[in-house]
Parts: structure tokens; C-alpha cells; sequence
């Protein structure tokens, strides 16, 4: 069934999730601080908006996909934020990675203007978000999760509701750590082989069919050996959610000695200038502390 759906937000990830939903036949408002970016998104045919508040008056479902928890706070309660002139019982769908305390609280806010409100963060980086595989982690009311799934199918195949509001926030907080975590190990291990001098695309050929294969595995070595770190998930949005994931961590009194090392090479690698990288960028690191490079061959 067609919907009328507002998308803010039109980065990396949020640009071809906009144009997923377009493709299945929605109807869709979009804006974006980047004109250009709302320009790219009328021409596949979606209608623009020049203010979250104007996107919202269009919509029944309004989904935000945006860098920080400010970011959203701003668009859902701002001046001329959604709340301004979204109606009774319209949807929010917050599809960003942020805390989970900032996802109650905006559901609870929401709640006071009659406007429902889910948290949907995905996993699976920008080459997913193009082909619309992305894996959808939702909390809130079930009945509210059912009025949007479709949608939420238009972006991802894995679509699961976890449980209230928070849960999927605090699903994409753990999923972060294992996302990487797994980087991390991998670049150890790398790093090792090109200093012992083997052929890196051999071992990971030898390795990959093995425990030691993963998704991280066959979605980032091949882009390190091309030397290929164009964003798909940013270095300074990896550590904005690692942040998150201690303070969440800390909140309720879970030690995560390993996510907290972490989070120092990722501002170690942001003090060297490279926040801007793929967070397979993280090889960096170890590369400059063994004075080796990664490499074919």
C-alpha cells in the first residue's frame, strides 16, 4: 500500500534509503540541510520540503536518519521541528544510531502530542542501504511497529522488533560492538601477516571459508587490500556510537574493557586526521605503530 512518508536526512546511508522507498511506490517528502542533496532526491521523484516542519505537514510517517541524538532532538522538537505540524497519531520513525535514553525520552515526548514514535536503527552500511538489505532493529508498541513494517521492508530484509522503545537503540549499540571489535581483531591479525611478509590475499582466501570467516571479514579486507577506505560507515560516527555504548555501559553498570580500548584508537585515528575514514580504517592504527602497510601481495 502506498504511503505518504517524509525521510530526514539524506547522508550516506540516508539518501539511498530514500530512494528505496521511492522505488517501491511510496510517496515521499525529503529534506535535508545539503540542497543539493534534496535537488538529487526530486529528480528520482520524491517532493521537497524546506524544513523538517514542512515535511512533516505532508506525511503520516516521518522517518529521521541523522548523525547525533542533538540532531534528532533538534528535528523532532526544534522550531521547526516535526512536532510543529505533524498530526495526531502520525508515526516517527527514527532510523539513526543514538542513545537509548535520548530514544525514550523522545518517545515519551512525541507521546504528549498524540504522535507515535519508533526506534529503527540499521546495520549494514551504505552497500546495503543501496540494495535495501539493510538489517532493521525497531522498539516500541507492536501495534505501532505492524503500521510500518512495509516501509521498513522497502530498506532492509531483516525487520525485528526487539521491544519497547530503547530496545532498538540498545540493538544497535551492541551490534557496534561486535561490528567493531570484529575490525579491530581483523586488523591485528593483518597486520601481523604483512609483517611477517605473506601474501594477505592468500591468507585471507586460506582463512575465510574457516571460524575466522565473518560478514566484517568478506566486506573489508578486500576494500583494505585495494587500499579503499571511502566511507560506508564513518570513522567519527563509529566513535559517536562507541561513546554512546560506554556511557550506556557505565549507566548500568556493565565493564566493556575491550570497547573502551576501542574507543581510544578510534580518537587516536581522529587526532591523526582520519575521522573521516571507513572504519576499516582502523588497520591504520596498527599499520603506523608496526611500520607496515596492507596490501596485495
Amino acid at each position: 500500500m502506498t504511503k505518504k512518508l517524509g525521510f530526514i536526512g539524506l547522508g550516506i546511508m540516508g539518501k539511498p534509503m530514500a530512494l528505496n522507498l521511492l522505488k517501491a511506490g511510496h510517496t515521499v517528502t525529503v529534506f535535508d540541510l545539503n540542497e543539493e542533496a534534496i535537488q538529487a532526491l526530486q529528480k528520482a521523484g520524491a517532493k521537497g520540503a524546506v524544513s523538517a516542519a514542512d515535511a512533516a505537514s505532508e506525511s503520516d510517517i516521518i522517518i529521521t536518519m541523522l548523525p547525533k541524538g542533538e540532531h534528532v532532538e533538534a528535528v523532532v522538537s526544534g522550531d521547526h521541528g516535526i512536532l510543529t505540524t505533524a498530526k495526531p497519531g502520525t508515526i516517527v520513525v527514527d532510523m539513526s544510531s543514538i542513545s537509548p535514553v535520548t530514544s525514550r525520552a523522545l518517545a515519551a515526548l512525541t507521546k504528549q502530542h498524540q504522535v507515535e514514535f519508533i526506534d529503527a536503527p540499521v546495520s549494514g552500511g551504505e552497500p546495503k542501504a543501496i540494495d535495501g538489505t539493510l538489517a532493521i532493529m525497531a522498539g516500541g508498541e507492536e501495534a505501532i511497529f505492524e503500521q510500518v513494517k512495509d516501509v521498513l521492508l522497502a530498506m532492509g530484509t531483516e525487520v525485528v522488533l526487539v521491544g519497547t522503545n530503547g530496545s532498538g537503540t540498545t540493538a544497535k549499540l551492541a551490534n557496534q560492538i561486535i561490528v567493531n571489535l570484529n575490525i579491530a581483531a581483523m586488523s591485528e591479525a593483518l597486520v601481523l601477516a604483512a609483517k611477517s611478509g605473506i601474501a594477505i590475499d592468500k591468507m585471507y582466501e586460506a582463512i575465510r571459508g574457516g571460524l575466522a570467516g565473518s560478514a566484517v571479514l568478506d566486506a573489508k579486507v578486500p576494500l583494505i587490500l585495494e587500499r579503499n577506505f571511502e566511507p560506508g560507515g564513518r570513522i567519527d560516527i563509529n566513535l559517536k556510537d562507541l561513546t554512546n555504548v560506554m556511557e550506556t555501559a557505565h549507566d548500568i553498570g556493565v565493564p566493556l574493557p575491550l570497547s573502551s580500548q576501542l574507543l581510544e584508537i578510534f580518537h587516536a585515528l581522529k587526532a591523526d586526521g582520519k575521522s573521516g575514514l571507513d572504519h576499516g580504517g582502523i588497520v591504520q592504527y596498527y599499520e603506523k605503530m608496526a611500520h607496515v602497510e596492507v596490501k596485495k601481495g
